[in-house]
């Protein structure tokens, strides 16, 4: 009989990774349009499904939101729905230092949106 691949937690080796899409390990600049307006953001671990972004104002759980990916070619948007939010203070390495803070929210796309996108310009 075939295991069904989603697994209980306590069935799953500790640290598992639950993915089943290859991600993209690259960090580059996103902009968001929410509930909450406007902001910056770092898009990590991209995948064909969705992928993290770090804001420092993350919209809330179950909200839809709009990422446009700019880029030299032109842009092009992603509207996605907040699959989960976090915000993480670790501890600082020595005394002088600070906690380091990430905040952010894991996003789902449902669709990319060729309308907002800008034209790419071919010279």
């Amino acid at each position: 009989m075939a295991r069904d691949r989603f697994q209980p937690a306590h069935d799953r080796a500790p640290g598992a990774d639950r993915r089943s899409a290859p991600r993209l390990d690259k960090v580059f600049p996103v902009f968001i349009e929410g509930e909450r307006g406007e902001a910056m953001g770092v898009a990590r671990n991209i995948s064909e499904g969705g992928m993290f972004v770090e804001t420092r104002s993350p919209e809330a759980l179950g909200s839809q939101v709009r990422i446009t990916f700019p880029s030299d070619g032109g842009e092009m948007a992603a509207i996605a729905e907040v699959r989960y939010v976090c915000h993480l203070l670790g501890r600082a390495t020595h005394a002088t230092a600070r906690p380091a803070a990430v905040r952010g929210m894991g996003v789902r796309f449902l669709y990319f949106d060729a309308e907002g996108a800008t034209p790419r310009v071919v010279h």
